[in-house]
């Protein structure tokens, strides 16, 4: 990659930054809203734990991670604003015909909400120790292990989305569905040991079960790297097929529909 194509990569995310500087209060409410659904949850995660033989759980040891898979897969629409407001702005066909490569273009697009789904992840873990007594009984740089390929999983959901959708609202009604999809099957919305039958064989197709086993596996097992290695391998597997169906249905030549 060469100077000119990480130059023009640059000037797209330049762009992304300042936008999301401009209007911060989006990511503001998709960062405080997880804290609040935290400490409502908290108490009946602390019953369930218990229930399930952790005995000094204090809840948080669901709640947290919980609020923080199922919350980062909403950043999917953020992904997708990021390609569609250009449609909506007519100003993607002059991103067609600039020296900027698809290739570009998706990187370009990438990196501003792979940070934010980076940032939020460390916030909510930050904040689960800090407000909520969450105890890590492993290693951090486990979580990061797991943490890393998740928020890459998320973003290249949201480009894999683009890729296929028309218009915004198709894009913003799959998005939240798959939020809410995940994160029942993946046990973000009750630990995975008491997920009902007919949902456990299903579980392990979604990227939320791994990122959450993964994320168990540090907090209540005290696992390290190794412990963690497969789900996080699960999730960089699920973020390789993402790219596969970007790079098959992604077109510069498709016109999206902003808001119809």
């Amino acid at each position: 990659m060469g100077d000119g194509s990480l130059g023009r990569i640059a000037a797209l995310v330049r762009q992304d930054c300042r936008l999301l500087v401009r209007d911060p209060a989006p990511l503001i409410i998709r960062t405080v809203m997880p804290l609040l659904i935290m400490s409502f949850m908290q108490p009946l995660f602390r019953a369930a734990l218990r229930a399930d033989d952790v005995r000094d759980a204090n809840g948080a040891e669901q709640s947290v991670p919980g609020m923080a898979v199922m919350f980062l897969f909403f950043l999917v629409n953020v992904v997708g604003f990021a390609v569609f407001r250009e449609h909506g702005w007519n100003t993607w066909d002059r991103l067609r015909v600039s020296p900027a490569r698809p290739f570009e273009l998706v990187t370009g697009r990438l990196v501003v909400p792979l940070v934010v789904a980076l940032v939020q992840l460390t916030v909510f873990f930050g904040a689960g120790g800090t407000l909520f007594g969450l105890r890590v009984r492993g290693s951090y740089l486990a979580l990061a292990v797991v943490g890393v390929p998740l928020a890459a999983c998320v973003v290249m959901v949201g480009m894999a989305l683009v890729a296929l959708c028309r218009s915004i609202a198709q894009l913003s009604v799959i998005a939240n569905l798959l939020a809410l999809l995940f994160a029942g099957l993946g046990g973000a919305l009750t630990p995975q040991s008491v997920l009902p039958d007919w949902v456990r064989p299903l579980a392990p197709g979604v990227p939320s079960y791994w990122a959450m086993r993964g994320f168990s596996t540090v907090i209540l097992d005290g696992g390290g790297v190794g412990a963690v290695l497969l789900p996080a391998g699960v999730l960089c597997a699920f973020t390789a097929g993402f790219t596969v169906l970007t790079l098959v249905f992604f077109r510069t030549g498709h016109r999206k529909l902003s808001w119809s």
